[in-house]
């Protein structure tokens, strides 16, 4: 059995689906796209496809992997046309490559997060992002399943920047408030429990009494394996990647964790 590692975007109105809507849309697309997926055995057969490091309800994301066992082999770049056309859009597929050795899910080490805060003050997000990285810990609380649970926030922080843009151009005028767009970057270690950027901006709030002035807008810009000398994300499929197909592609992210 082949299998093939998919990275897709979820853009738009899509970052506001489910995992599991997510899943059966993938699922769907498969049987239209006519890819021969594997199913288990027993007497509930489900397709063989898994998830790794999936963004929470809500966000947007330009790096989420799945993976899929294929009964034939198949290729890839073709696999990536056909899936892509199958699905809504806003669940992109940017790129397929076939499995080599090693789990998918152990390479997503760390993501790069970009938060959009419309109307927010720079100087005062600059305030509460030295602050925030001055801190040995920053404990936050996050209502869970279990009931709530405090955590620390601070130890998985790689890097956090602030800088300054303008707002999106999609966003309706109700929603527009004027004036620059503070952005923040933020390079986050997975650990257990999962840190996100909602837990960060939560931090800010904590040290500085920083809270932006309308829900922020978070992308994952990328996820991958961690280059300790460059503090750079690198792409988790370039181990996987075929070199007589044009070489292996450069840095997932640019972004200098520190």
């Amino acid at each position: 059995m082949q299998r093939l590692r998919v990275r897709y975007a979820k853009r738009g109105r899509l970052r506001f689906t489910s995992h599991r809507d997510i899943s059966r849309a993938v699922e769907r697309a498969v049987r239209r796209a006519g890819i021969p997926v594997a199913y288990s055995a027993g007497f509930s057969p489900h397709p063989k496809i898994s998830y790794a490091g999936a963004a929470p309800t809500g966000v947007a994301s330009e790096a989420e992997y799945l993976e899929i066992g294929v009964t034939t082999p198949c290729d890839p770049e073709q696999v990536r046309q056909d899936l892509d056309g199958s699905l809504p859009p806003g669940l992109d597929v940017l790129d397929v490559v076939a499995a080599g050795s090693g789990g998918l899910a152990d390479r997503l080490e760390v993501s790069d997060w970009e938060v959009r805060l419309p109307g927010a003050d720079r100087e005062l997000a600059e305030v509460a992002a030295e602050k925030f990285l001055a801190a040995g810990t920053v404990e936050v609380e996050r209502l869970t399943k279990k009931g709530p649970r405090r955590f620390d926030a601070r130890e998985a922080v790689l890097g956090l920047t602030v800088s300054e843009g303008t707002d999106r151009p999609d966003r309706t005028a109700a929603q527009v408030l004027g004036g620059p767009c503070v952005i923040l970057r933020m390079v986050v270690r997975h650990m257990t429990p999962a840190v996100r950027p909602d837990d960060v901006l939560t931090g800010l709030r904590l040290v500085a009494d920083f809270a932006p002035p309308v829900p922020p807008e978070v992308t994952r810009l990328a996820q991958g394996p961690l280059d300790a000398s460059t503090g750079a994300l690198a792409d988790p499929l370039d181990l996987d990647r075929d070199t007589t197909r044009g070489g292996e592609a450069g840095p997932a992210s640019e972004h200098v964790a520190g």
